[in-house]
């Protein structure tokens, strides 16, 4: 437990080194933890990639992203060794000492509840990135961007090549 001689503060490893208060057993790592064998940090890329990928397991998300950015990961997709990013596609995150705050861009399949859908997203996104990185996630804005339509599959890569949509088959 905690003792204080002076100015220096000797925590034991069942603490959590942001309250003193006993650690929970759940084996969660504070993103800046510091024991006395090292400190353990946690990268912004990470708390957003495990969004990413917390948010399109959830069935009724299509895809991630605005419209330029989903462009951008269609030709980075093309490029050998050019698709690091997709996991990343529509998820901006702010990440903090004890905190995280998320922000997606998506677009969901036509017909699904776009309410329920969001709230899967937020529910699934928030206990991923709090159960792999011990952050607490304060929120998590989801913006819809887009429906999917089931007809646009086989449209979406005609009219990119030749730049116009057409009226009639």
């Amino acid at each position: 437990m905690a003792q204080s001689s002076g100015n220096t503060t000797q925590r034991s490893e069942n603490q959590d080194i942001t309250s003193g208060s006993p650690a929970t057993g759940s084996g969660q790592v504070r993103a800046a933890e510091e024991t006395s064998y090292g400190k353990t940090t946690i990268a912004a890329s990470v708390v957003q990639k495990i969004a990413g990928i917390a948010a399109r397991e959830i069935s009724g998300v299509h895809a991630m992203g605005g419209g330029v950015s989903r462009a951008f990961g269609a030709i980075r997709e093309r490029i050998p060794g050019g698709s690091g990013t997709s996991s990343t596609s529509g998820v901006q995150v702010e990440v903090g000492e004890k905190q995280a705050a998320v922000d997606l861009d998506i677009i969901v399949e036509y017909g699904a509840s776009i309410v329920e859908i969001a709230r899967a997203v937020r529910r699934n996104v928030i206990n991923g990135v709090e159960r792999m990185t011990g952050l607490e996630v304060i929120e998590v804005n989801i913006a819809v961007n887009d429906i999917h339509l089931p007809s646009e599959d086989g449209e979406a890569s005609d009219t990119a090549s030749t730049g116009q949509s057409s009226r009639v088959e």
